[in-house]
Parts: C-alpha cells; structure tokens; sequence
C-alpha cells in the first residue's frame, strides 16, 4: 500500500508504521480523516482479531472506538450502542450491562445521559423495578433516591415524582424510612 506521507502527521504516521511492522492491514485507518488516537483503536482491534468494520468510521470519536472495540472483545452485541448519537460515557454504560447480562434496553437510550443510565443499570443490577424511574426526566440524582427507595421497600410513590428535587426526595425517603422503622 503506498502512503502519502505529506497527507498525514506524525502521530498518524507512526500508527500506520506501527501496523505495519505488525502486518496488519492499515487500509482499515491510513486514511487522513482519522486521527492518530483513531487509529490507535482500529490498530488494537485488528490487532486482537475483531471485525473492525464495525467502527472504523470517523463519525465515532477515539473513546466511542475504545468502547466498541472492547465490547467486541468480549462478544457482545454491540448493536445496542455503536451509534454515534451515544458518547463513549453511555456506551461505557450499555457495555457493562452486556457484561452482567442486564436488560439494557431499559437504559440503551440516547435521551438518558451516562449518569441516568448508570443508576438504571444499579437498579436492575439490584433487582428493583426500574420502570419506576427509567424515565428522562428524572436526573440521576432523582433515580438514586428512588432506587434506594426500592431498595429499601418504601412506597415510592410518596415522593417518585420529577417536580420533587433529588435533595427533597431524600428528606421525604429518610422520613419514609423511619416511619418503616416504627411500624
């Protein structure tokens, strides 16, 4: 394969040599519209043997790469999240999932940023009813307090509600707990 040096800087060039020198197949990431960080990714992977086609696409950045990549090193399905719509937080998320053999199709969710998904994936990792709050509008903050609610079998619905602040869902779950307490 020949090699436009001058379309590409060091960084990139040392990724391709790198490959190179491992005899892999740098037609997957010689390209200028990757960067070195890229190309990194799609070195590892065709380094370790996985399909790379899944990712070898500019539109992911370098750590949504690193999350695909991972997934496929384990043999998950990682067509709940290589979308560009998720950042590499959220797929970091849905991977995890897969991982535990969670349903992550309670939280797979552009809508629900890393924080919410992850206090999706504790509640079902707990095994509480999430449908009570795998909902965007409540913050992570909101979904802590009604998981741990759960948790603790209270009656959520005193309190389960999004116009009710993470802070004021903690007083009234605190309440909620002793009254538990002295029945």
């Amino acid at each position: 394969m020949e090699i436009n040096e001058k379309l590409f800087g060091r960084e990139q060039l040392l990724q391709i040599q790198l490959g190179l020198g491992e005899g892999l197949d740098v037609s997957w990431y010689a390209k200028p519209d990757f960067n070195w960080e890229q190309m990194r990714e799609i070195r590892f992977g065709l380094r370790k043997g996985v399909d790379v086609s899944v990712y070898a696409n500019p539109e992911f950045g370098w750590g949504q790469m690193r999350e695909i990549r991972l997934g496929l090193e384990k043999g998950l399905d990682v067509s709940w999240y290589a979308k560009p719509e998720f950042d590499n937080h959220q797929m970091e998320q849905i991977r995890f999932g897969l991982e535990e053999g969670l349903d992550v199709s309670w939280y797979a969710n552009p809508e629900f940023d890393y924080q919410q998904m992850r206090k999706i994936r504790y509640g079902l990792e707990e095994g509480v009813d999430v449908s009570v709050y795998a909902k965007p509008e409540f913050d992570w903050g909101q979904m802590e307090q009604i998981r741990i609610g759960l948790e603790e079998g209270v009656d959520v619905s005193w309190y389960a509600k999004p116009e009710f602040s993470a802070k004021k869902m903690k007083d009234i779950l605190k309440l909620l707990i002793e009254l538990k307490g002295l029945i």
